[in-house]
């Protein structure tokens, strides 16, 4: 049986008692019905698993004596980051929660000329909230170590911001090459541009392949944003990755 999955912003030390936080306790108390003596695994995005069971158990919280750490395994080969065009809220959820499962060590927003519109504070809010799901998503797919949620910036300051040895693609259903087609580099960084609904516009397909950005196209069906990011990020991590 797998073991429950916690997150906690916290040092975690064999032998020491920790507090759950208020999410672990909704979810594994309150759900789960975990009671004391309970076995679980706890982890602070630092790379280790750590075995712990659950140590008192009250109405209004919970706390857990942690016994071994381990090292976890599951962190792909590849720096793959994911720069996704910022859509629906349901869409963008499903993109980010599905490449932190698939193994993407980083996650960009970026403001296309197809994104909703935000006001600073919303968006400010809607990155938080990214993160909360990133955090989830690791706690699902047995993941230790937290993929970075970048601050959202416009298309272009990311176009602008190329360390110079990244291996940089776009998604464009109207390019000659596919990904089929394409050498990755498995050392270099890999980063994969997604569109939002209504794809990245021509002068934004323009722009970056000005700026080096590589345009692929996956198959003769037009994808939904959600589905063509994970669908990249699958093959990249079937052929390219760990999941081959």
């Amino acid at each position: 049986m797998r073991l429950p999955r916690f997150y906690l912003e916290a040092p975690l030390v064999p032998g020491e008692r920790v507090r759950l936080s208020d999410a672990a306790f909704r979810h594994g108390i309150q759900v789960l019905r975990l009671s004391d003596g309970a076995p679980l695994v706890l982890f602070n995005g630092d790379g280790f698993d750590y075995h712990a069971v659950l140590d008192g158990v009250s109405r209004r919280e919970a706390w857990a004596r942690i016994e071994v750490q381990q090292t976890n395994l599951t962190e792909s080969p590849l720096d793959l980051c994911l720069v996704q065009g910022i859509g629906k809220n349901e869409h963008m959820d499903l993109a980010v929660q599905k490449a932190v499962e698939l193994g993407v060590h980083s996650i960009r927003p970026v403001i296309c000329a197809r994104s909703q519109h935000m006001a600073a504070d919303r968006l400010q809010r809607r990155h938080a909230h990214w993160r909360g799901v990133i955090v989830s998503a690791c706690e699902q797919s047995g993941r230790s170590r937290i993929p970075e949620i970048q601050s959202p910036v416009p298309l272009r300051g990311w176009l602008e911001n190329s360390l110079g040895n990244e291996c940089r693609i776009m998604l464009d259903p109207g390019a000659n090459d596919s990904l089929a087609t394409h050498a990755f580099n498995r050392d270099a960084p890999i980063e994969i541009l997604v569109g939002p609904e209504g794809g990245l516009s021509e002068q934004e397909v323009a722009e970056s392949s000005a700026a080096g950005v590589v345009p692929l196209r996956m198959g003769p069906r037009v994808l939904r944003t959600e589905t063509a990011a994970i669908a990249a990020i699958a093959w990249i991590q079937l052929h390219c990755g760990d999941m081959g």
